[in-house]
């Protein structure tokens, strides 16, 4: 059996050392091709070649930005029969993804759960977003929380460590100093249903949790499941009153938002966002600037992953 294993070198969890133990465990199952990403999207070149010379399986170690990454080129493959099934070692600073299939957050850890399911032939099929050409794996966002991320983003290149800490401050700061919240700009438009207009904010989720503080999982949405199309919360108003309401049914243990500021969708096949200026744009914990205009589509069935 052929393998790829697409390694970050910057992944923050994992050392020189520790990639070495990885190889040398997964040379004992595969027939195995190591290659390092050396800019942005070079991962989703790797793992479309992988695709197109018939790979059966590309690992990923790293954290969520390589997977979505390797992900976007597995997909370039015309059929689910076609693409290499993905295994995903956790070596990013929060591993959302590989975290709400069940893996654990450890890279070593998480090793031996992939050489056992394949082991045992186990794997799932799961759904994926797509915002206009690109996939995602477990969020997106238009509006606060894309512009959390841009703001962490920029204290990395500062030298600043992810940590939790790191984005609840970063949260807090943009809240308050960065955020236009007396004009909410995004309007939500799906087929044959009214358009949800004056939206501050939106959440888009292909599986339950959004994403993890340190070891507590957030979940605006907790009914989102990769065997489903997409979950929405939206935020009308970013009054400081209701804004605290909603963020703290979301901490809560049993998450259940509601309100007359917040809007929630389950299970969606399709919906456009659409704003008067441009917003903030992240997928999967990355961000990739300001738009004005994207379509959301749920993919189901779109993956064999090894879990």
């Amino acid at each position: 059996m052929r393998a790829l294993l697409v390694v970050n070198p910057k992944a923050t969890t994992t050392s020189e050392r520790g990639r070495d133990v990885l190889v040398r465990a997964l040379r004992t199952e595969f027939d195995l091709t190591v290659q390092h990403t050396r800019r942005r999207g070079h991962g989703t070149a790797l793992s479309r070649e992988a695709a197109e010379t018939g790979v059966d399986v590309v690992v990923t170690l790293g954290g969520d930005g390589t997977v979505n990454e390797v992900v976007n080129g597995l997909m370039a493959a015309p059929s689910l029969a076609e693409r290499p099934a993905l295994a995903v070692v956790p070596g990013g600073s929060t591993n959302v993804f590989a975290r709400a299939l069940g893996l654990p957050k450890g890279w070593a850890e998480g090793t031996s759960v992939i050489l056992e399911a394949l082991h045992a032939g186990r794997h799932r099929t799961i759904g994926l977003g797509r915002a206009d050409d690109r996939y995602f794996t477990f969020c997106a966002g238009l509006g606060l929380d894309a512009s959390v991320v841009r703001r962490v983003e920029q204290a990395r290149l500062r030298g600043r460590t992810s940590t939790p800490g790191l984005y609840l401050r970063s949260a807090v700061n943009q809240y308050f100093l960065g955020v236009n919240r007396r004009d909410p700009a995004i309007t939500l438009e799906r087929p044959g249903e009214p358009a949800e207009g004056s939206l501050a904010t939106v959440i888009i989720q292909n599986t339950a949790p959004w994403t993890y503080l340190g070891d507590r999982a957030i979940n605006p949405n907790p009914e989102a499941s990769f065997d489903l199309g997409l979950d929405v919360m939206a935020l009308r108003q970013l009054h400081l009153p209701s804004t605290a309401r909603t963020v703290t049914q979301i901490f809560s243990r049993q998450p259940d938002p509601r309100g007359r500021q917040v809007v929630r969708l389950h299970d969606v096949d399709e919906f456009t966002l659409l704003a008067t200026r441009p917003q903030p744009f992240q997928l999967d914990g990355d961000y990739l600037g300001e738009r004005e205009k994207v379509r959301f589509t749920s993919v189901r069935e779109a993956l064999r992953v090894i879990c």
